[in-house]
């Protein structure tokens, strides 16, 4: 198969435990680049988050892409034009936002420069802030304050009291919203019909590319539909068990180079520098 675009996951995918992308494993992804394979970010994290990891693969330089807020939003680097981009409805925040503080949990959404919350903190959202470098800002009235157009909330809790309350959000919004787990304490709250699979359909469609030409990368729920909809899904060996089974190829882990095999097995060889051969 003649593959011209990877999307990777990054947390537990791209990056290792230390949420670094190892030197090999970054050397590779600049290799195919140079060739003319586009790479995506495809990630739950808001666009800013990504930035820095975006300047360090160089997909300003090479036209490559960041698929942001599990599909909400894609920006084409080179020029910063946002490809696509699709919002939650304001109308559904104020009730969200009675239903997080009834129920005890934290819900966040995101600006350029602050991840925004009214409910209290806990140890999920500060991890969220440290991943994204992104502070957190605590406002007196979240429900007036969001008066912008936002891609997504994102509710953390202990995950065994965030199963109960992803059962009570689908019944209350399932037929509005698409609400899913990323990881077992984080709960996305989306546009309808918004993930990663329908935000890499809408580039595939602009970049005049079919899925079978696509490689989707991932370790978490919410890679689910992205792994199941390319050409060739592949799942990390760390990845949650669910998506293993549903993946056309395991690769190794993240703290294995697990991106690099999957480029030397399927897009080129060699891609290591001279000396890691």
């Amino acid at each position: 198969m003649d593959y011209r675009i990877i999307a990777l996951d990054l947390d537990g995918t791209l990056t290792n435990s230390k949420k670094e992308i190892s030197p090999l494993t970054l050397h590779a992804l600049l290799e195919i680049q140079k060739k003319g394979f586009k790479v995506v970010i495809a990630t739950g994290r808001p666009t800013p988050g990504c930035r820095a990891i975006a300047r360090t693969l160089q997909l300003d330089v090479y036209g490559s892409y960041i698929l942001s807020y599990n599909g909400g939003q894609i920006t084409d680097c080179s020029t910063g034009r946002i490809v696509f981009h699709k919002t939650l409805p304001h109308e559904v925040i104020p009730a969200l936002f009675d239903f997080a503080l009834a129920n005890d949990i934290g819900l966040t959404t995101y600006t350029d420069t602050h991840m925004i919350t009214g409910t209290r903190t806990d140890r999920y959202m500060e991890s969220e802030s440290k991943i994204n470098s992104l502070p957190i800002k605590t406002v007196p009235d979240f429900v007036e304050f969001v008066d912008f157009d936002i891609n997504k909330c994102l509710v953390t809790a202990d995950p065994d009291h965030l199963m109960k309350v992803e059962s009570r959000l689908k019944e209350m919004y399932g037929d509005s919203l698409n609400i899913y787990r990323s990881e077992p304490y984080f709960l996305e709250i989306m546009p309808k019909d918004i993930d990663k699979a329908e935000g890499l359909k809408m580039l595939l469609s602009e970049l005049g590319l079919s899925k079978e030409q696509l490689i989707s990368c991932g370790d978490g729920y919410n890679d689910i539909t992205m792994i199941q909809y390319a050409g060739l899904g592949v799942a990390m060996e760390n990845a949650q068990a669910h998506v293993k089974s549903i993946a056309d190829y395991i690769t190794s882990s993240n703290d294995n180079n697990g991106i690099l095999h999957v480029i030397e097995r399927f897009i080129c060889r060699p891609v290591r520098p001279s000396g890691h051969l």
